[in-house]
């Protein structure tokens, strides 16, 4: 195998790892409500637009015939499926779960709709489909600045998950160079807010270490 082909199975493997490490990390939720038999300190809208967002890249994979896209996001979207379904049966407001659930999956099926009925040509199609994928992902990356404003506002980084921090700074990552190497925009450029974000709650870990913010919470009290 040429020197190339290595690298680029190396790559592969690579976001294969990386990304299936970063869904991992909800186990830790998953076992959480089984022990407890609540949902309390979960969030469910990031289990929710993952699932989304998994299902929406396999499509692309699928058109795309890319096999890395097609194995990450079909075990991602096995894992977050099954996050939901824990979290439903758990949760004491299953109303305004189910709710949320058939709008984001409604949005989905309207989506697949247009993209496999209405747009007939194959490369349109790929274009559009990887453009929706791109701004959805971005919004994902972006969606926890408030979060991390809240941080700096509280001087506290209680809320924010090293190991996750991790997971998302080397999946990012290795889906930048992915995409790189396939001059593929669509995969590539949704992922450098990723690196972005992750640096930053790197940076607020190293301004508000732990220790820190455990004195902190000492002297409020």
């Amino acid at each position: 195998m040429e020197a190339s082909g290595v690298a680029d199975s190396l790559l592969s493997g690579a976001c294969v790892l990386f990304t299936l490490g970063m869904f991992s990390t909800g186990l830790s939720d998953l076992r959480h409500m089984r022990m407890t038999r609540s949902v309390d300190s979960v969030q469910f809208l990031p289990f929710l637009t993952t699932d989304v967002n998994n299902l929406s890249w396999l499509s692309y994979g699928v058109l795309k015939g890319d096999g890395t896209l097609i194995i990450v996001n079909t075990v991602g979207a096995v894992l977050q499926t099954l996050y939901i379904l824990v979290y439903l049966h758990y949760c004491p407001q299953k109303h305004t779960v189910l709710l949320q659930t058939a709008a984001l999956l409604g949005f989905l099926l309207l989506g697949y709709g247009y993209f496999w009925l209405l747009v007939p040509d194959l490369e349109a199609r790929l274009q559009r489909l990887g453009l929706f994928c791109s701004v959805f992902t971005i919004s994902m990356y972006l969606s926890p600045l408030a979060d991390l404003a809240k941080v700096i506002q509280t001087k506290s980084t209680q809320r924010l998950s090293f190991s996750l921090t991790i997971a998302t700074l080397l999946t990012s990552a290795s889906w930048s160079l992915y995409g790189f190497r396939l001059s593929d925009p669509y995969i590539m450029v949704p992922n450098l807010p990723g690196i972005l974000t992750s640096f930053i709650r790197l940076w607020l870990f190293w301004k508000y270490p732990r220790e820190q913010d455990r004195n902190y919470r000492l002297l409020q009290t």
